[in-house]
């Protein structure tokens, strides 16, 4: 993967336009973001509905880490790919209702039972870490630079966005 901006990755610096392996970046953010993303789930859904102060961690917990995301993510991925995912996101915002109601169903509930501002934080995660799954499928096949098997990595991922969004809608 070709870097957008300098990063520093275990004290060691790597400029704009350096190629750096994919597994230097994905495990230690996709396990990272999915702890973060999890804590921020069960915050915002927990048993009771949070108070206001409990709403304020909330926002400050997850969006905290949400601008160190995009920090992050405008350095390895770009500027163009970044705006991306948040024009996809607002696309798919629907997809993102039934996927976190069908989440919700597991313990009993439904997003309905919530009101909206309480799942911004979870929704952007969910944002952000498909986000980053795409981003990993497409370095880890070696598919970026490659306009063919982008290409089919794209639509196969579409495929099962899609079915996802479909199934959790219908079940």
């Amino acid at each position: 993967m070709k870097l957008h901006g300098d990063i520093t990755i275990n004290d060691k610096h790597y400029t704009e336009g350096t190629e750096v392996p994919w597994y230097a970046i994905y495990p230690f953010f996709l396990g990272h973001m999915l702890l973060f993303g999890a804590s921020g789930f069960f915050m915002a859904y927990a048993d009771s509905r949070p108070s206001l102060s409990g709403v304020l961690f909330l926002y400050l917990h997850g969006g905290i880490a949400i601008v160190c995301y995009t920090a992050f993510y405008l350095v390895v991925f770009g500027r163009d790919a970044v705006q991306w995912m948040f024009i996809n996101a607002a696309l798919g915002i629907a997809g993102l209702w039934f996927q976190v109601d069908w989440l919700l169903s597991w313990f009993g509930r439904q997003t309905n039972d919530y009101p909206v501002y309480i799942h911004v934080i979870p929704f952007l995660y969910a944002v952000f870490y498909t986000f980053l799954i795409r981003q990993a499928i497409l370095d880890i096949t070696d598919s970026r630079e490659n306009d063919i098997r982008r290409r089919c990595v794209e639509y196969a991922y579409l495929a099962i966005a899609v079915a996802a969004c479909l199934i959790s809608y219908l079940s």
